[in-house]
């Protein structure tokens, strides 16, 4: 039996350009963090007598004798992937629900790969999870998402990302001083504010309008840079928050279903309450609010907000990692 453990992500700047629809015109280019917030996936061999070859457990128990038959996507095309054709049992639950923006799915594949590979005795690198992660999803699957966070969840810590044409992914961890990743911790916050979605169904519309969009992804993508400077320089980090209002702003040119008038009346009302900045994560539409607040002006956005749950998290430094193996035959 193995036991991975995979790190959600938060996105900082330049989503939208890991698309292959914008990076096969333009290198994209994105800065992101893990964090602390994981999904768990627990591969087992099934021994003896058993009545079925495939035992599924997430929202659904599923019990099949052929891989085409389950119905987990993401499970079934990847048994197809390794080709696993022994009695398997796969488990899976997070600390965070699905949909909300900080990158679950794309976490699950990567774990579900790492656990499958280890099992296999297969050698293997953080690189070629993510790759294999992001094909799984991206190419069989045809999901309309990035490859951002395959990459991030299986990196972990603070890092930025680029993409190119040929399906290279070039990646360069951030240099900080430990004070400054504190004070970086310190000041983001997490609200949950309802409504999930489908990342993948945001997305589909901003593909479509990627010619109109392409000068607006382009600017995003500036951010990043912009982002690495002030943490590698360790000054000023309120400069952040300007930052992400600023990506905020643009993102929600991208799709009228990035907002709602609910979440702008939640953002302007962070922004008079003392937030710099802040974006909702992952497409848009709901799920996890992001916002860069100075210290001083912390416990008024948290009794602004009393009736939304605030999620404290710290960055992930690790990556998927196994947390359990037993080699039983």
């Amino acid at each position: 039996m193995i036991i991975t453990r995979t790190p959600l992500r938060i996105s900082l700047a330049g989503g939208g350009t890991d698309i292959k629809s914008y990076y096969k015109k333009d290198p994209g280019k994105v800065i992101n963090m893990s964090i602390d917030k994981y999904l768990y996936v627990v591969v087992k061999k099934q021994l003896g007598v058993v009545e079925y070859n495939y035992r599924i457990n997430w929202s659904t128990v599923e019990f099949c004798n052929k891989i085409h038959q389950i119905k987990h996507p993401i499970v079934r095309e990847t048994l197809k992937y390794f080709n696993i054709d022994f009695p398997i049992e796969i488990t899976t639950f997070s600390d965070v629900p699905a949909n909300t923006g900080l990158g679950s799915s794309s976490s699950f594949t990567v774990g579900l790969v790492y656990a499958l590979s280890s099992f296999l005795g297969l050698k293997t690198s953080k690189y070629n999870i993510a790759c294999i992660a992001a094909k799984i999803e991206i190419n069989l699957l045809k999901r309309t998402i990035g490859k951002q966070d395959h990459f991030s969840s299986s990196y972990g810590g603070l890092n930025i990302f680029s993409f190119y044409e040929n399906e290279i992914v070039g990646v360069q961890p951030i240099i900080y001083k430990s004070k400054t990743l504190k004070e970086l911790e310190n000041s983001l916050m997490l609200f949950y504010i309802g409504n999930k979605r489908s990342a993948s169904n945001m997305l589909k519309q901003q593909n479509k309008n990627i010619k109109k969009n392409f000068s607006i992804l382009k600017s995003m993508k500036l951010q990043v840079d912009k982002t690495k400077n002030i943490i590698e320089q360790g000054r000023n980090l309120n400069r952040i928050g300007k930052i992400l209002n600023e990506g905020w702003t643009l993102k929600k040119k991208l799709s009228k279903k990035i907002t709602s008038k609910r979440i702008d009346l939640i953002y302007n009302s962070a922004l008079k309450n003392g937030a710099l900045g802040g974006k909702v994560l992952g497409a848009g539409g709901g799920g996890f609010l992001l916002l860069y607040v100075t210290k001083n002006k912390q416990k008024l956005i948290r009794r602004k907000f009393k009736k939304l749950y605030q999620m404290p998290f710290k960055i992930d430094q690790s990556g998927t990692r196994i947390t359990y193996f037993e080699n039983k035959i």
